[in-house]
């Protein structure tokens, strides 16, 4: 089984954020920054060459082998702000959330932003957080 591509690096997060070309990208990008270091308590890493992630946990494989990802993370992505969330969209609560929101699309564990001007805030940061409490209940956290 080939190594996983998206592990963590030594690159800033910071200076990948610096870095990011569209303006718009680079201040959502500096305004999801704390907001998910402070629900994770952890810092900002790089996993791969594109997605500022926060905290680790370990999931099992179907072979056997344990897999590693970040709780919870984000990549400004050209065509939208992708933000990685654990699924559970189908928890209590959470289709409520997702109305308030504002525009988004979702993928499996993906959350999809155009602009963060666009949405409540305050709802975000509340899916963020069952998110993290979701993986945790899920999976072992390093």
């Amino acid at each position: 089984m080939p190594e996983a591509k998206t592990k963590p690096t030594a690159v800033s997060a910071q200076d990948f954020i610096a870095a990011v070309a569209d303006p718009q990208r680079r201040r959502d990008s500096e305004a999801l920054l704390p907001i998910m270091q402070r629900l994770t308590g952890s810092p900002a890493t790089m996993w791969g060459p594109s997605i500022v992630g926060f905290g680790r946990y370990q999931y099992p494989l179907a072979s056997g082998k344990i897999g590693e990802s970040c709780i919870t993370g984000f990549s400004p992505r050209k065509g939208d702000l992708t933000l990685y969330l654990l699924a559970g969209y189908d928890e209590p609560g959470t289709q409520a959330l997702l109305a308030k929101l504002g525009p988004h699309k979702l993928g499996k564990a993906c959350l999809y932003l155009k602009r963060l001007v666009d949405i409540d805030l305050a709802v975000l940061e509340q899916l963020i957080a069952r998110s993290i409490a979701e993986t945790r209940r899920r999976y072992p956290v390093s």
